[in-house]
Parts: structure tokens; C-alpha cells; sequence
């Protein structure tokens, strides 16, 4: 191996010592180097849940913040991941940044946020989003293109520049007992540092074969 691939697979590497002990620190290092490498949607990640029927489903959504111990991202409550989540109020996160060959699974309990939290958000959307927030029955069958565009019509004829927050629309936040990061490594011997939420709150940190 060259000096300057040794270089490389140091640089990469994901050791015990070298991440902090508190996961949400060690997730907030990544996104921002996630946000340097890949700045379009660095905080782009899967969601996945299960339907009465035990079902699985995933789709991609915003994380949009990290706070009161979770990730948060905001959704129409009554589409389809929205029944998933009232139904089995768990689920699990994947971030997946192909640049820096890097993973982050996140697996936890699911709550609503406040409606007050949800308020200042959707306050901050653009005008165009939130108007869609109302015409959109989310994951519900349409006629056409055409109904959904005069459903965004008739919002902004009715609502203005004001179009405040419907109450089937807000946030969920995902309080994790399971953080993952995972690291790629040469020859597929990758590197997986698992965080376990224990009783007294307190993390442990375990390694996990690739």
C-alpha cells in the first residue's frame, strides 16, 4: 500500500477512541462534514415504518432538526406514514453520505412534536409550501395533476400570504435507543461503532463486525 492510501484509510477509519461518547455529538461532526461534501441534501434520509398489517414501507424525508433528544422531521399526519407512525409509534433512520462512504442508522420511539413547535416551522416555510401543505391530500388517490393545481389555486385565493400551519400537519421526532455509524474501509473490512442507550440513560459503545 502507498503512503498516500495509508494516508487515506487512516483518515477513514472509525475507532472507539477517536468518536465522543455522546452520539448526537459525534452525529453533529458527520452531517457537517456531510454538509461540506454533499451540501444539496446532506440531511436527506430514509424513514422506515411498518403498517397494521406489519408491513414495511420507506421513503425519503428531511431531517430538520436535533433537539429534545431526537431527530425531527415534519410531515402530512394523515398520509401514509403518518397512519404507519399512529399505529406503531416506532421507526428507523438511515443517512447514507456516498462522498465520505459513510452510514448513520438511527432506530427509536416516535412522538409528536408541540403544536407550537410545529407553528414557528411551518411559519418559516416558503409561501408555495405551505400552500401545498394545504392543497396536498398526501398519499391519497387523485384525479390528475390538474386537481391537485386548482387545489393550490383555491389555498392561495383563500388563504393569502397568511396560510398558517393546517392542524393534520406537523412534527415527529424520533428518539433513538440504537445509533449506528458506519464507516467504509478498504477490502469491505468496514468499520460499524454501535451506541446503545442503557437504563441510567448513559450510552455504551460497541463493535460490530462489517
Amino acid at each position: 500500500m502507498s503512503k498516500l492510501s495509508r494516508l487515506a484509510a487512516t483518515s477513514r477509519a472509525l475507532t472507539e477512541s477517536s468518536v465522543d461518547a455522546n452520539p448526537f455529538v459525534q452525529f453533529d461532526h458527520w452531517l457537517k462534514q456531510a454538509e461540506a461534501t454533499e451540501p444539496a441534501l446532506a440531511n436527506a434520509m430514509t424513514l422506515a415504518t411498518v403498517n397494521r398489517e406489519g408491513h414495511p414501507g420507506a421513503r425519503v424525508v428531511l431531517l430538520k432538526d436535533v433537539d429534545g433528544g431526537g431527530f425531527v422531521f415534519f410531515t402530512n399526519y394523515d398520509s401514509r406514514k403518518g397512519d404507519e407512525l399512529r399505529h406503531s409509534p416506532r421507526a428507523a433512520l438511515v443517512f447514507h453520505w456516498k462522498s465520505l462512504e459513510r452510514q448513520v442508522r438511527i432506530e427509536g420511539r416516535i412522538e409528536v412534536t408541540s403544536a407550537e413547535y410545529s407553528d414557528a416551522y411551518f411559519a418559516s416555510r416558503p409561501l408555495g409550501s405551505r400552500h401545498s401543505a394545504h392543497a396536498s391530500p398526501q398519499s391519497a388517490v387523485v384525479p390528475d395533476r390538474a386537481w391537485l393545481e386548482e387545489r393550490m389555486k383555491a389555498s392561495a385565493d383563500k388563504l393569502g400570504n397568511e396560510a398558517p400551519r393546517p392542524s393534520n400537519w406537523g412534527g415527529y421526532r424520533l428518539i433513538p435507543e440504537r445509533i449506528e455509524f458506519w464507516q467504509g474501509r478498504d477490502d469491505r473490512l468496514h468499520d460499524r461503532l454501535l451506541y446503545r442507550r442503557a437504563s441510567d440513560a448513559r450510552w455504551t459503545i460497541t463493535r460490530l463486525a462489517p
